[in-house]
């Protein structure tokens, strides 16, 4: 609870330095709040707090997945100098209303109610629905907001019933209780009816297929730094709330809910990495990527154990990190070519080798490439997977496979080109360059020594 006060206050701050005209701080004070909030994050919890427990609980695993999250903002804010460069004018707010979205992730972290899963939504939804189209003279990004505003209401539709359905049944909006009621009563209809519907609604905010419509066109039209932060804060936040719902309080229907988990991987994996295959444009490419990406993070759900959640936090700091390493160079291709073919990038390694370097070996970490952390997240997930459902994790390796395919694709244009026409006086920015280095640096030692992950943390 203190980490959420001290980013809401950091966040009123950033929106209030924009009020008096002095937006370009607001970066600034949102590092330098982002970074407190991150060293009281190890501190316990103050006793006051402890009568918010039944809605909000600041648990190991929310401390764990709030610290990530905190780390990755801290990294995407870095790169917000030259990527916000456009927008001068209301750079505070774009500041702000990432902080409030953070702040609705953290909520989804420690929630233990059904009421507070669905203000952590919410509040993490609105501000992205107003990011999505901050670039308000570009078609695409008006369109991004539009269609992830429908989408997000329908899915918020979904959720609301269910968790109807879900009180309706067993009389509590408390996790544990739902819980206790699941154990005992795995043949109710309604009951099992809401947590179906929850299912739907859940899948609808991570992007998993074919509940991913959405996303392909959202992270293509929004601006490159908040397609970043939805890739990663936001598909953190939601998939760890998905997690958390599933596994614990509807563990007792398991058998009634599993199977359609299974089904909707398979479908995920297949369409997004064939759909991968098929992109000219890079950026749409990443965004198929990301839904891939949750076709892996869904087998955390078969051969549950007590590592789970901190498998799957390693797989998503993993992956937050590459994808934070391919779109700094993706927006700094766009914003000199003013486009993201592929083709855009042709000879970026010949003149930005370390942005080229850092977005490679973040590609080869999704991909799964042994001596990264992508492999040594994805090796975990599988290999709790692997005992209760070797066909999925069969199935999971083959998308691995297939996606290589486009990630060597991009790098081979940066790398390779039969010419090259990236010609520019214009250098990367130090702040780019330094979280080049601070992201090779922790694909390669994390892929190498894993445990450096718990010990960092505070594990």
């Amino acid at each position: 609870m203190s980490v959420l006060i001290i980013i809401f206050l950091t966040a009123v701050a950033a929106l209030f330095a924009g009020v008096f005209e002095q937006g370009k701080f607001s970066r600034y004070i949102s590092i330098l709040g982002l970074l407190v909030a991150f060293y009281v994050s190890f501190l316990p919890e103050a006793e006051f707090f402890n009568q918010y427990k039944s809605m909000f609980d600041y648990t190991v695993n929310a401390a764990l997945f709030t610290k990530i999250a905190i780390v990755i903002t801290i990294l995407l804010f870095f790169l917000g100098g030259f990527s916000f460069s456009n927008h001068r004018s209301h750079q505070s707010e774009l500041y702000a209303l990432m902080l409030f979205a953070l702040c609705g992730g953290i909520v989804l972290f420690g929630f233990q109610n059904l009421v507070t899963l669905f203000l952590g939504i919410e509040i993490l939804s609105i501000p992205l629905y107003v990011l999505a189209g901050s670039n308000k003279t570009d078609l695409r990004s008006n369109e991004a907001s539009v269609k992830y505003f429908l989408m997000g209401a329908l899915a918020t539709g979904f959720l609301l019933f269910g968790i109807a359905l879900v009180y309706g049944s067993s009389g509590s909006f408390d996790l544990y209780k739902i819980h206790q009621f699941s154990l005992e009563n795995s043949k109710d209809l309604m009951f099992n009816a809401g947590a179906v519907l929850m299912l739907v609604a859940l899948a609808f905010k991570v992007s998993m297929a074919p509940f991913h419509m959405w996303s392909p066109d959202v992270y293509q039209g929004s601006p490159s730094l908040i397609t970043a932060f939805m890739m990663s804060v936001v598909k953190i936040s939601a998939f760890f709330a998905f997690f958390k719902v599933m596994s614990i309080g509807f563990f007792g229907i398991t058998g009634e809910w599993i199977n359609i988990v299974g089904v909707l991987i398979i479908i995920t994996l297949f369409l997004a990495n064939v759909m991968g295959l098929a992109q000219s444009n890079a950026k749409r490419m990443l965004a198929y990527s990301s839904v891939s990406h949750v076709g892996y993070l869904g087998l955390i759900f078969f051969g549950l154990n007590n590592l789970s959640a901190y498998n799957l936090a390693f797989y998503l700091f993993a992956y937050s990190l590459a994808t934070i390493g391919v779109m700094m160079c993706l927006i700094w291709v766009e914003k000199l070519k003013r486009e993201t073919s592929y083709n855009a990038f042709k000879g970026l390694a010949h003149t930005e080798p370390l942005l080229a370097v850092a977005a490679a070996i973040s590609m080869l970490s999704m991909a799964g490439i042994p001596l990264t952390a992508g492999f040594m997240g994805k090796f975990s997930i599988f290999a709790q997977a692997i005992e209760t459902t070797p066909f999925l994790v069969l199935v999971a390796v083959l998308g691995s496979a297939i996606s290589i395919a486009y990630y060597l694709r991009l790098i081979m244009v940066m790398f390779f080109p039969k010419e090259s026409s990236f010609k520019t006086s214009e250098r990367v920015p130090l702040t780019y360059n330094i979280v080049a280095v601070f992201i090779i640096a922790a694909l390669l030692v994390l892929g190498i020594f894993p445990d450096l992950f718990a010990t960092q943390f505070g594990m």
